[in-house]
Parts: C-alpha cells; structure tokens; sequence
C-alpha cells in the first residue's frame, strides 16, 4: 500500500486539523491518515490515490475555506539540506560536530563513547533562505488539541455553528488582522455575550470575541478602518451608553477620588429614599391604598428610571428579553395588581444587588490587571553621563538605563555595570532573591533590592517579559472554555423558555380558577428570576480569576481552554533533562583508588579535559573549579576518538575515558559498584586504575515532591526521554515516576504519548517547548518548562516560568479547583432558580425571594469566582 504525503498550506487551526485527519482517515481507499499540524503534512496509506487530493481539499475547506492542498512530492523540489535531521548523527568525546546544532545532551553515555543513540539534542536548524525544514520540528509551534468538542480557537470557522440564528459569515471575509478594543460602560454580562454575537455577524469582521471580565473586544477583520464607529452602533442597539475604544484611543485615566466619592454618594442616596419609601408603602398600604400608591411610585421612579428608560429604549430596537425589560414589566405588573410596596422593594433589592455585583467584578478586575500589569511609565536613561527620564515606549534597543534600589526592572536587557539582588517573585512566583552582575540577564519585572545597575536595553517595552505576560493573560481570558461557550449558547434558550413559562403560568390556571391577581404575581416571580446574569458572568470570572492567580505564581495560560483541559488531564509525560534533571552534568561520586584521595583524582581528570568542549569535560573540569583544585599543564593531550583522552602529566601517562580505553591499555579495574545511571569516566595513571567518577544530570530538588503530589492528584507520572534505560530508570526509582519510556526518538514519543492516552486518559506533556514538536502537538494540554524565553512562551499552551516541577501541580491543582468553582456556580444557580420557581407555583415564593434568585444568586456567584485571587 502506497503511502502519500500531501501539504495543506493555510491551515491555522489545531483542531480543525484533527478533525481534517480523523474525516480523511474514514475515506473508504483510504487505510490510515496522520496529519502533522506542526508540519502542515499529511501523510495517507491509500492503494487509489487518484482523485484522493481533490477529496482531502473539500473535507479540509469545510472546516476551514482558505485551505490549498498539494502532492509534497509533485510540488516541491527536493531539498538540499547541508545536513541530515534524522537524528542519527554520532559525535566522539570533544569533537566538534560542523553541523551548526546546538546540542544540549539529554542522554548520558559512558564517557569517550560513540553517542548513536539517534535522539533529538535540542537542534536549532540553520536553513537556507526560505528553504523548508523538514525535519518535523515545529519552529513556530502552535497547539494541537485533539478534541471532538468546539474549536476554541479563536478563528471564525463555518463547522463552529453553535445555534445561534444570526447569518454565517461569507468564506471572502475570514482572515485579517487581530486588534484589541476596549468596551466602556458595559455593565451586563449577557448584553455583552449579545453584542458579541451580533458583532461576529457583521460584515467585514472574521471574528469577534469580547471578554466582559477585562473589557476588551478582539475583533479580527481585513480593515480596521471605521470599523469602531460600525461597532459601536451595532452594540448600542443592545446597550446605547456603550463606548469601544480603538487602542490607539485608550489612555491610562485616574478617576479623581471626588469623582468616585460622589458617584458613590448619589447612588447610596437613591437607596435610602427607595428604603424609606419602601418602609412607608408597607405601614400605610393597610389604611390608605392612594397615599401608598403616591409614596410608593415616587420611590420607584428614583430607583427605577434608568432601568425603565433602557428597557423603553432597547424595546424600539427590537431588543427584549434583557434583565432591563424583565424587571420592568415585572415591577409595573406588581403596580397593576396593588402590590405597591413589592415593585418598590424587588427594584430596591435588585439596585442594591446590582451594585454589589459591579464591585465585586471591578474588584477582581482591577486585582488581576494590576497584578499582571507590570509595564513601567517611565525610564531613567543615560545618556553622555546624563541621566533623563523618558517614556518607557520610548527606549530602544542598546539605550543604557539606570536601575536603581527598589526600582522594577522596567525593560529586558543585560547587566553592563554594577551588581545586586533581585526580587523575582512578580515574573516567577519565587521569593528567594537572585543575585546578577556584568553580564547577566535582566527581565522585566524583577525588582531591584540592593545595588545600582546599569543595563543595556535588549527588547522594547512591545517585546518585554511585562508585556507578554499581560497579554498572555489578556488573551487567555479572551480564549473561552467550553463550559463558557456552552452556557452563553443555554442563556440564550434558557430565557426565553422561562418568560414562556411564566406567560402559560399567568393565563393557564387563571382561566381555571379565575384567581388572576395569585397567578399573575406567580408569573411575576418567573419573570425576575429568568435573566441569566448569574451563569454568564460567574463562569467566565471564575477561570478569569484562575487564569490571574496563575499568573501570580509564574503560572501562565495561553487560554481558557489550556486551564479547562488541564483539569481533566489523568496523566502527565514528562521530559527529562531541564524538566525532572537541571539539564547539566555535574560530578556526583568521585571514587579514588587506594592509594589516592578525590583531590587527587579529580587533578588528573580535569588537567587531561580542561580544555574540551564536551558537556562531561566541562563538568569535570568545574568540579575541580569549586573545590579549589590546582591543575597541572599536561605535556600531551590526545583525544582517541570512541574511547577518551589520553595525557602526558609530570612524565606520567594518564588515560581519562570509558572501560574500552581502560581495556585497549591493559589497564586492570577492580570489582567496583553499579553506577546507578550515571555516566562513569575512569582514570589510570602510569598504567595503573587510580580511580573513576560518577557524572550524571542532577534531579531537581522539588522533583519527589512534585511527583507525589501529582499523583495526589490523580495524575500518573510517566517519563519520555532519550536517554539509556538505565539512567532513565534511576531517576523514575529517585523521583517515585510509576513509567519509563527510554531510548525514544521524536516521533517515537509521540507513539508512546499516545500509548499513555489510551492507557489513563487525557494527558499533559511538559518540556522545553521547542524540540519534541511532535509530542507537544499530540498531548491534549502542552507545557513549556523555563524561564520564559520568546519561543517557550511561543510554543506551549502553559508555560512555567519558575523552571520547577512543583509549578506541574500547583497548575493542575489550581485547574481543578477552577472548575469546581465554575460548575459550583452554575448548579447553585440554576437549582436557586428553580427552587424559587417550584414555590412560586406552590404559592410560597413571594417576588422578594425572586429577586434573590436574579441578582442576589449573582452576586454570591460573583464572591465564589473571585474568591480564587485569595488562594495561597
């Protein structure tokens, strides 16, 4: 059976191209498709491949129009690489490769030994101009999920109906550029998910996703060119004091204090005179019915003259059905019936309600930003002995800043003069201060404790650690879950069925039983509890205020969706070296012989590798830096290519390399332990055994934690890694990781990634974010360990900026309890809602308990969301 690779250019969405595989792979000439999101391949075991091209086009363009799929083999020329990326090129002890690799060692081997284990070293490819790879790494990677649930992309995909009776858009407009907006005087969450809605059907836009939590609305379109102005009246049809705000338009306000004083002063005067009038209604309402009516109307026209007027308003524009509209008209029912005093309290409670739900969710808001907001104002730069400050947009790179004690970092850069102890915690979570001097790498963020410092400017402020991660988490919360997406498409059926069952409640038994003044005021209740500003608000907050949380500890989502999945996950694939190991060889055992102490064996080690390159030379060679050893100038140096060095030191000749070399010089080596792993060197001298070292990656020291509290959890650590069984297994025994997958090239981790999916279920790879490409594009949740460089931050889904493992289960712990309190909310509302409505049926709920279920069931749904940014 033929097996046909085809390129699918265009193709911008991850789980659309899972989606393209599975389809492909059920064409009946077809025996099994694999498609490479990371690639843009796909390779298909077909025996009639004529005419299959034309089929794969039309499956892919009804998930995404843009699509163009040709034969690789017909359309390409062959590549010309000046190198081989299979892998499998075998470098000796201290030689230079000339491949132009960067090679970071994730194998440990005995030492002068042939490598040949064929892995992946962490290559960074240098290719001709504009020439393809074709290695399989993913150089831009961006993730692939495989779900069969909504996209969640982001992008405005014809197969993503979700139901909604608006038009679809024409396939002509998708694409453009993305900007972010910002909607002012928004103030109902389920009028924004309605603006959001009729915005993405607007000609011109591609796709439109406004995130009430952070007031923004990213919108893609081809012109952005009065695009705002043709927003804004779309949304005012919904909400008319709404403002959007192209970015170029926002600028940082302080609201005066009198200001806020004053709003805060009309607002508590207005309650207290609904209050009284309330109280008033109440006492008279059994001796004089007119003079209730009187107090009670003049009470209701101070609380409730804006929500009527919007209501009138959005009425004419055909927008009904909103928390205005059924306030309303469940108030002036209660006035129709005599209930004077109820339509004033129910508008009192609903107002009060309302302002303790925008305080709470300003709050969290502003808690979350501020956090995350760490972009400076200004710069102090010098310049010709002259230090002046400026705009921090302004600074540019290789512009010399002054850091001073107890200044934030403002810009990435480089330390050129001073030295001193930085505070972290803001970019990493870590509270242990880091010490940097001349040369060492400054991120924005860090707080200067100490010294003066001078660095050189490496990023503008637009490429600045503070500002990845303000929009990493602005982005996240614009990335919406499905729990999100499905609520906003049960609001919009939810009330609607309610308004209809309230009108059959008030008519139905009233015809009956001819008691129309019991069964109205049962609608009535119905219609106050129907708005659905509880789901569609708390939800989103909650994964909001996760998403902020995470952040707060070094933590950083690329979306909503990253932090649903990785609540479900069962199992976790880690890589080895930099994710459980610190990445570098270090000496662990120096074993001598008899007749010499450590120091002395690791002078003759270090004094034959102290001028190789090789990763276990330089560990060698820095053990006998620390421990203050005086190294001898060898007379000779050889490098026998397969087995190690050999030396000539004070007329003695010493042999440094693996058992081979020991045997080829008819050296004797006695009975000696089990290396547990570890790489092993052995050094002779004048033909005699004088000892070996032990050289392995050291485990970092929240790694056991990190593994038992993953299983705590529910999660299985299992290990992929390239490196020998033995090594590998010795580290799983240290770490308590329940499996091993050892000696595994790229793409057979990702045969092994899905071994484990199947084995436990939805699983989580963590690793650098750069190579294992195929494994990162396989697992349902990717995880790039690090310090935040550009292309962790690029490549993964989450991404750890502290480096340890322990961030693996505090993000798992914290998607959990994230979901928890977002399902929390929806069960604790809906039951409220319908607890209230089973009453109101049974002549129990009065319109005060409804207004509980609306506004009051918010608000505490608000406090439980937000209660995440108070998590330790």
């Amino acid at each position: 059976m033929a097996s046909k690779v085809y390129l699918l250019e265009h193709l911008g969405c991850a789980n659309c191209a899972a989606k393209i595989e599975r389809d492909v792979g059920r064409l009946p000439q077809v025996e099994e498709a694999n498609l490479v999101f990371a690639t843009r391949q796909l390779r298909v075991k077909t025996d009639a491949p004529d005419g299959l091209m034309e089929q794969i086009q039309e499956i892919a363009q009804s998930y995404e129009p843009d699509i163009t799929v040709s034969d690789r083999d017909g359309a390409k020329k062959e590549h010309a690489h000046h190198h081989k990326h299979a892998h499998e090129h075998h470098h000796e002890h201290g030689e230079e490769c000339g491949c132009g690799h960067d090679h970071v060692y994730e194998h440990h081997h005995e030492h002068g030994e042939e490598c040949g284990c064929g892995h992946d070293h962490a290559h960074e490819h240098h290719h001709e101009h504009e020439e393809e790879c074709g290695c399989g790494h993913d150089h831009a990677h961006e993730h692939h999920h495989e779900h069969e649930e909504g996209c969640g992309c982001g992008h405005d995909h014809h197969h993503h109906d979700d139901g909604d009776d608006l038009p679809l858009k024409k396939s002509g407009t998708v694409g453009g550029t993305t900007v972010t907006y910002t909607i002012e005087n928004l103030d109902c969450a389920n009028c924004g998910a309605k603006i959001e809605r009729r915005i993405q059907a607007m000609d011109g836009v591609s796709d439109a996703v406004l995130t009430f939590a952070t007031k923004q609305l990213r919108v893609t379109a081809p012109d952005h060119d009065g695009l705002a102005e043709r927003m804004v009246q779309t949304a005012r049809a919904i909400e008319p004091d709404v403002r959007i705000l192209a970015p170029q338009q926002v600028k940082k306000q302080v609201k005066s204090d009198g200001s806020d004083k004053k709003e805060a002063r009309r607002q508590m005067t207005e309650l207290v005179i609904g209050a009284i009038c309330m109280v008033l209604g109440l006492v008279l309402k059994s001796t004089s019915m007119p003079a209730t009516f009187v107090i009670c109307a003049v009470g209701y026209i101070i609380l409730g003259r804006e929500i009527v007027w919007t209501a009138v308003r959005n009425l004419f524009s055909g927008h009904v059905f909103d928390e205005n509209f059924l306030m309303t008209i469940a108030t002036l029912g209660a006035f129709v019936i005599g209930e004077y005093p109820e339509a004033v309290g129910v508008m009192l409670f609903f107002c009060i309600g309302e302002l303790f739900e925008h305080r709470a969710v300003e709050k969290s808001r502003s808690q979350i930003m501020e956090a995350v907001d760490l972009r400076p104002e200004t710069v102090q730069l010098e310049s010709g002995g002259i230090v002046e400050t400026i705009p921090a947009e302004e600074a540019e790179v290789g512009d010399i800043l002054v850091v001073r004690p107890g200044d934030r970092v403002p810009l990435d850069g480089v330390v050129v003069e001073g030295e001193s102890f930085l505070d972290t915690s803001a970019v990493t979570g870590e509270p242990v201060p880091v010490r940097v001097a001349v040369g060492d790498e400054l991120v924005s963020g860090w707080v200067n404790t100490s010294g003066l410092l001078r660095m050189r400017v490496a990023k503008p402020l637009s490429e600045s650690m503070v500002t990845r991660i303000l929009d990493a988490v602005e982005n996240a919360a614009a990335s919406k879950p499905k729990i999100d997406r499905f609520i906003t498409r049960f609001s919009r059926v939810y009330t609607p069925i309610v308004v209809a069952v309230a009108a059959l409640t008030a008519i139905i038994p009233s015809i009956f039983t001819g008691d129309w003044n019991h069964w109205v005021y049962t609608a009535l209740t119905f219609l106050v509890i129907s708005c659905p500003c509880a789901l569609v608000l708390s939800v989103p907050l909650a994964f909001f205020s996760g998403i902020g949380t995470a952040s707060r500890r070094g933590i950083l989502f690329k979306g909503g969706a990253s932090l649903e999945a990785l609540a479900e996950i069962k199992a976790a694939a880690l890589d080895k070296t930099g994710t459980i190991t610190r990445g570098t060889f270090t000496v662990t055992v120096i074993e001598p012989a008899a007749n010499r102490n450590a120091d002395q064996l690791l002078a003759l080690a270090a004094c034959c590798e102290q001028n190789s390159t090789h990763p276990i030379a330089a560990s060698i060679a820095a053990a006998a830096s620390e421990r203050g050893v005086a190294l001898k100038i060898p007379h000779e140096v050889e490098e026998i290519a397969g087995y190690g060095v050999r030396a000539v030191v004070d007329d003695s000749t010493v042999l440094c390399g693996n058992r081979k070399l020991m045997e080829q010089n008819g050296v004797s080596l006695p009975e000696l332990p089990a290396a547990g792993g570890a790489t092993v060197v052995y050094v002779a001298c004048g033909g005699q055994f004088a000892g070996r070292l032990l050289i392995a990656d050291t485990v970092k020291d929240d790694a056991k934690q990190a593994i038992a509290e993953m299983k705590r959890l529910g999660v299985t650590a299992a290990m992929l890694t390239g490196d020998s069984a033995e090594s590998a297994d010795a580290i799983a025994a240290q770490t308590g990781i329940d499996a091993v997958y050892a000696h595994l090239l790229p793409e057979h981790k990702l045969e092994r990634l899905r071994e484990i999916r199947d084995k436990y279920g939805p699983v989580l790879f963590v690793g650098d974010g750069i190579n294992d490409a195929p494994v990162l594009a396989g697992a349902d949740v990717g995880a790039a360990m690090g310090s935040g460089a550009d292309a962790a931050i690029e490549a993964a889904d989450v991404v750890f900026l502290t480096g340890e493992l322990s961030a693996v289960p505090q993000a798992v712990a914290l998607a959990k309890q994230t979901a928890r309190v977002s399902k929390q909310n929806i069960v604790f509302a809906l039951a409220v809602k319908l607890a209230v409505m089973v009453l109101g049926l049974l002549g129990i709920a009065s319109m005060w308990l409804a207004v509980f279920a609306d506004t009051g069931v918010a608000m505490l749904c608000v406090l439980n969301s937000i209660r995440l940014l108070y998590q330790e």
